[in-house]
């Protein structure tokens, strides 16, 4: 028997329409804006507006990520499912695709199997045209900027000294380093330049942080966009860019409403990557999650060092969110990897390697409950191939700190397979929280960078290349030492090595550079070769997308 595709088992169901999911949850029609029959925008004034209180809040993470696969989505989903098929009223928020990833390695982001979000060929595609409004407003500045300089450069911008990328939500190493400006004095200053993808773009990460229009316009407004020949730091309010970006942006900061393949509400919106950016979906998604339901799951990118960590430090610590309960999604075949087993024999038994690569799962663990501070439960995504002994062994060293581990088959039975999960997540959420940030906001920056890596990492210790610790020196003195730190690592280590698997120990990590986004509110401390351009690998996944003739589309995951 063949086994379907995402996209076949997407395309096969018929979705309820937004208004009918909308009222299910209590959202009154005038919040709705349509965008066709199962897609809705929702007006921020709900969050004012409601009297509703705030249901209980599940962060659902993740080991470090293998080319195995883990499940993150497709659990988030499939708790969201399994919550509602014990009788409790939930919601699932979480971000939006890039296309970079989509066309990329990566493919679909909407979870997968029978815990899906439809429309998933919206979805990962252009959606509601989020990613395109903040892509305009990226540009809008990157062009008023250099239109300031070939008009005089009234502020004395250093063209060396410009920080501002344009942007495209597209993998496209091409443009990563450019000279523009070229061709004569009418066609602008020449200068070096550069594309970020769009996810990367602080725009993104203001519009994932904002509370209100009015917040989202006084952030655009202190972003920086250069400095100065003496220095001094340029925003987009010294430009006068804040509000054409906020007219761009009007509509972009109004969650999305969607739905699962079980008819969960499910709020998606923004889309920042944790390796270089905080990697969460927006404030006001998450609040609107809380309104709506007893139980809101929401995701952060990649494993508990880099989205929950961002998620804790970051999100949570800016919007005053509070956690009740945490799940860490891994799997054996993912274990087994960091054990040493290349991925053509990830199928086959082996309790020696899924020994030697527990610890990477079990150092999640422990940062979870001791440094996060926060109940946990290890949802242990299940695949055909894993074994009885392989399964009791990932018990055996869970229980061992203190923490159940729970059998999840969500991709094959949807919500019923999430049933054991939602209720060790339900028990976790009435447990004592003991919730803390991993740093004290008021530490200096090299402070708050080694706390990290020793508390969350488990290095020896941060080195500062000599350009960061000037770097931080000048983000000191223009007062943005107390703001939480971003750090742009390699998402497959705990290190900034991608080759060291498990859980390392006795290693460094190195920051080079170091970027204040102070619209943001959080200061960017790039390791090793991180960047913010990703490139398409040798087969993309782009090669197997089609439409046929009705416009239906295939290959899409």
């Amino acid at each position: 028997m063949s086994i379907k595709s995402d996209i076949e088992i997407a395309q096969e169901h018929t979705p309820k329409r937004i208004t009918e999911i909308a009222a299910a949850a209590g959202i009154d029609e005038k919040y709705l804006e349509m965008y066709g029959n199962y897609k809705a925008k929702i007006d921020y004034k709900l969050l004012n507006e409601t009297t509703a209180p705030d249901g209980k809040l599940i962060l659902v993470t993740a080991i470090t990520p293998t080319p195995a696969g883990e499940g993150k989505t497709t659990t988030s989903v499939g708790l969201a499912d399994g919550l509602r098929k014990i009788g409790k009223k939930s919601a699932v928020a979480l971000r939006e695709p890039s296309l970079g990833p989509v066309f990329g390695v990566k493919g679909g982001a909407a979870g997968g199997g029978y815990a899906q979000v439809v429309p998933m060929e919206d979805i990962n595609l252009h959606f509601t045209g989020d990613f395109h409004a903040i892509g305009a407003a990226n540009n809008l500045m990157a062009a008023m900027l250099d239109n300031h300089i070939q008009q005089g450069n009234a502020l004395g911008i250093d063209v060396k000294q410009i920080t501002w990328k344009r942007a495209v939500d597209m993998n496209d190493r091409q443009l990563r380093h450019i000279i523009n400006g070229l061709g004569g004095k009418m066609q602008g200053v020449p200068r070096e330049d550069g594309f970020e993808i769009t996810v990367a773009s602080e725009i993104m990460a203001v519009l994932c942080l904002s509370t209100s229009i009015s917040d989202l316009k006084e952030r655009l407004g202190k972003m920086i966009v250069a400095y100065t020949y003496d220095g001094k730091p340029v925003t987009a309010h010294d430009l006068h860019a804040e509000g054409a970006m906020a007219a761009l942006l009007k509509d972009a900061v109004k969650p999305n409403l969607v739905q699962t393949l079980e008819g969960t509400p499910a709020f998606i919106h923004g889309g920042p990557f944790a390796n270089i950016a905080h990697g969460c979906n927006s404030v006001m998604a998450t609040r609107m999650a809380l309104k709506v339901a007893d139980y809101a799951v929401t995701e952060a990118g990649f494993a508990a060092d880099l989205g929950a960590e961002k998620f804790i430090d970051i999100k949570c610590r800016k919007a005053g969110l509070s956690p009740s309960a945490v799940v860490i999604v891994a799997t054996v075949r993912a274990l087994k990897y960091h054990g040493g087993v290349p991925k053509p024999e990830l199928n086959n038994e082996n309790l020696e390697a899924l020994e030697k690569g527990l610890p990477n799962l079990l150092q999640h663990v422990d940062n979870v409950k001791n440094v996060y501070g926060l109940p946990c439960v290890v949802a242990i995504n299940a695949f055909p191939t894993d074994t009885k002994a392989e399964l009791d062994l990932v018990e055996k060293k869970c229980n061992e700190l203190g923490v159940n581990v729970a059998l999840s088959e969500v991709w094959a039975k949807g919500g019923e397979g999430g049933v054991a999960l939602a209720e060790e997540v339900v028990r976790l959420c009435e447990e004592p929280n003991n919730f803390s940030f991993v740093y004290d906001g008021s530490a200096s920056i090299q402070d708050k960078l080694n706390t990290i890596v020793t508390r969350v990492y488990h290095g020896d210790k941060v080195v500062l290349t000599p350009n960061a610790k000037k770097q931080a020196q000048q983000l000191t003195d223009l007062g943005f030492g107390d703001l939480p730190i971003c750090m742009a690592k390699t998402q497959y280590s705990f290190s900034d090595n991608q080759a060291l698997l498990g859980a390392p120990k006795g290693f460094e990590v190195t920051v080079r550079n170091l970027k204040v986004c102070a619209g943001a509110g959080f200061i960017v401390a790039l390791t090793g070769d991180i960047m913010t351009m990703p490139g398409l690998p040798k087969v993309p996944s782009a090669e197997k997308i089609d439409v046929d003739e009705n416009g239906k589309i295939t290959g899409l995951f």
